[in-house]
C-alpha cells in the first residue's frame, strides 16, 4: 500500500505542542533560577583550615551574587607598626625593624542563607596582636562540604573593630528618640570583590600609564585585583565619579609631592580623570620622572606630581656627595605654593642603608654630620614641612593631605608578592617599616595649626598582597626581559602597585575625605 505524509495541519499541531513545551521548560527553570538564592564560593588557595561563610537572604539584596563574611563581634588590639618601599631609584633594606601581627582565628563562623556576586575580605585594624571572637548572637550553620569541582575559603576572614571608636557621649545622655550621628572611620573596613563597580577605568584609557605600573599591558595573566571595592563598616562610601571630582575642583589646582608611591597614587588620579572627560579637552605632560601633570581644559583643573622622597632637599655636590639637609624644602616648594589641594607623603628612603641609602652626609644649621640617626634626621625633616606649612598654607584655600605609609609584601613580610592573585586571609603579617617613625609622623600633625587630613591607607593595603607589579614591571626604564622574569627573588616589584588597581582606592578615600567624611547612627 502507498504511504502519504500526515497532512499540513496535524505537522503544525506538532510543532506547536513541541514549542509549548520547551517555552514552559524554560520559564519553569527562569522563574527557579530567579526565587532560588545562589551561592557564589571563592577559593583562596594554599591555606588550610575550616571554611565558614555567612550569606544574607535578604529579598531586597542586590542582584549580584555575593559572599558576605560576618566579623567577629570583639577585638583586642594593640598598636602596630607599617610598611613601604621604593623600586625606583634606591631600594628599601631587606630587613630594618621586624614586628608581626599574630591573630588567632576565630573558634567558630558562621553561615546564613544567601543572594548576590561579591566576596568580602575584611580587613585588620592597628594592632601587635589582635585577638578575635566569633558572635554567639548569631545563628551559625556549618558550611556543607562541596562538590570535588567547587572550591572553598579556606581560611576565615577576618575583622577588628576600629581602636579608640569610642561611643558618642551624647548617645547615651541625650534625649530619647533622638538620633546621633559621629564621623565614620572609612579606613575600618572589609575588602568586597565587585566586578560591576571595579575597575573604575581601563588602563588602556590612559596611554599616559608608565610601564612600571601597566601591569595588564605587560602581560599579567590574570586580573581580579582590579575587581576589588574597600567597604567601610557602619557607612558607604560617596559614589566616586571622576566628573563629580572635576566638577568639584573646578578651577583649582592639586599637587601630589613625595616619592613614587605618590607618583603611583597620582597616575592612578591622573587616569580616573582623564577617563571621565572628552579626550581633546585634557592632556598630560611630564619632565622626567620629577614633575608630571595632568589639566583638564573644560575645567580648569590641574593635578601636579612633583618628586620629594624626603620633602626636604638633597643637594649633590660637586664631588658628588649628596648632603640630606633636613632643615630647607627642596626648591620645587616655592611650586608647591597656591595650590587647593595637596597630598604629602615620605617613608621609606629614610629606611634605606648602605650602598641603597641616597645620603652622604646630613646637614643642619650648614654643618655637615654623619652621626645623626635616621629616626633624628627623619623627625628634624618633618617638623621642617610642618613649620613649612604652618608658615606658608592658606588652610582657609588649601585642604592638605599625609598619605601613611604603603605596606610591600616581600619574603619578609611573610606575604610574597610573586604569584599571588588574591588578598591576604592569613593570621601573620610582618611588618618591616619602624613604628617610630609612624608615631613621629601621626604627633607631628597632632602639633600642626594648620588642619592636616591623615589618609591612613596603611591598613587596608597591607591585605593586598596581590595587586603590586611583580614582574609585570620595568626597571631603570626597561621592561624586564622573559629571563628576567624567570627570577623573580631578584626582579619582582613588591613594592609598587598595578594600576587599575589598589591606588585607586586611596583617591576614593582622598575624594570621600575631601567632600566630608560620612556620619553613621550612633
Amino acid at each position: 500500500m502507498e504511504s502519504h505524509p500526515p497532512p499540513l495541519v496535524h505537522r503544525k499541531w506538532l510543532l506547536c505542542t513541541l514549542a509549548c513545551f520547551l517555552g514552559y521548560l524554560l520559564l519553569s527553570y527562569s522563574l527557579e533560577k530567579a526565587f532560588r538564592p545562589s551561592t557564589t564560593i571563592v577559593s583562596f588557595p594554599g591555606f588550610h583550615g575550616p571554611a565558614k561563610l555567612t550569606l544574607s537572604g535578604d529579598a531586597e539584596a542586590p542582584s549580584a551574587n555575593y559572599v558576605d563574611v560576618s566579623p567577629p563581634s570583639e577585638a583586642v588590639m594593640s598598636p602596630w607598626p607599617t610598611t613601604e618601599a621604593e623600586m625606583v631609584s634606591p631600594q628599601p633594606s631587606a630587613a630594618v625593624v621586624e614586628n608581626y601581627v599574630d591573630v588567632s582565628p576565630p573558634s567558630e563562623a558562621a553561615m546564613s542563607p544567601p543572594p548576590t556576586a561579591e566576596a568580602e575580605l575584611v580587613s585588620l585594624q592597628p594592632s601587635a596582636v589582635v585577638e578575635m571572637a566569633s558572635s554567639a548572637e548569631s545563628p551559625s550553620i556549618p558550611l556543607l562540604p562541596q562538590q570535588s569541582t567547587s572550591q572553598v575559603i579556606d581560611e576565615e576572614i577576618l575583622t577588628a573593630k576600629a581602636a579608640g571608636a569610642a561611643r558618642n557621649p551624647e548617645a547615651d545622655g541625650g534625649e530619647v528618640g533622638k538620633v546621633v550621628e559621629k564621623k565614620c572611620d572609612i579606613f575600618d573596613g572589609r575588602w568586597v570583590y565587585d566586578r560591576q563597580r571595579y575597575p573604575l577605568y581601563r588602563s588602556h584609557w590612559c596611554p599616559f600609564l608608565s610601564d612600571q605600573v601597566s601591569c595588564q599591558r605587560n602581560g599579567r595573566p590574570d586580573s581580579d585585583y582590579e575587581h576589588w571595592r574597600w567597604q567601610p563598616n557602619g557607612c558607604d562610601l560617596p559614589w566616586f565619579n571622576g566628573k563629580d571630582m572635576l566638577e568639584r575642583w573646578r578651577g583649582k589646582r592639586v599637587v601630589i609631592v613625595g616619592d613614587s608611591l605618590n607618583r603611583n597614587m597620582w597616575e592612578s588620579l591622573a587616569c580616573i580623570l582623564y577617563s571621565s572627560v572628552r579626550r581633546n579637552r585634557a592632556y598630560v605632560k611630564w619632565h622626567g620622572s620629577e614633575y608630571k601633570v595632568f589639566r583638564a581644559l573644560d575645567y580648569d583643573c590641574s593635578v601636579e606630581f612633583f618628586w620629594s622622597p624626603f620633602l626636604v632637599e638633597l643637594k649633590e655636590r660637586e664631588d658628588h656627595a649628596k648632603i640630606l639637609r633636613v632643615d630647607k624644602l627642596p626648591e620645587s616648594a616655592n611650586r608647591w605654593l597656591g595650590a587647593d589641594v595637596m597630598v604629602f607623603n615620605t617613608g621609606h628612603w629614610w629606611t634605606h642603608r648602605g650602598k641603597m641609602r641616597a645620603w652622604n652626609y646630613f646637614e643642619r644649621r650648614e654643618q655637615l654630620t654623619e652621626a645623626m640617626e635616621a629616626n633624628e634626621a627623619f623627625n628634624r625633616a618633618l617638623r621642617t614641612w610642618a613649620r613649612w606649612v604652618d608658615g606658608s598654607v592658606d588652610p582657609a584655600k588649601t585642604t592638605v593631605f599625609f598619605r601613611s605609609v604603603s605596606p610591600e609584601h616581600k619574603r619578609e613580610n611573610l606575604h610574597w608578592c610573586y604569584n599571588e592573585t588574591h588578598p591576604i586571609t592569613h593570621q601573620r603579617y610582618v611588618q618591616l617599616f619602624p613604628r617610630s617613625m609612624v608615631e613621629l609622623v601621626e604627633r607631628t600633625i597632632r602639633k600642626m595649626r594648620t588642619p592636616v587630613t591623615y589618609l591612613n591607607i596603611t591598613r587596608l593595603s597591607e591585605y593586598r598582597r596581590d595587586a603590586h607589579a611583580a614582574v609585570y614591571t620595568s626597571k631603570q626604564g626597561k621592561l624586564l626581559t622573559a629571563g628576567q622574569r624567570q627570577e623573580p627573588a631578584r626582579y619582582a616589584d613588591c613594592s609598587h602597585w598595578c594600576l587599575p588597581g589598589l591606588p585607586d582606592t586611596w583617591n576614593v578615600l582622598l575624594f570621600a575625605s575631601f567632600i566630608g567624611t560620612p556620619t553613621i547612627p550612633s
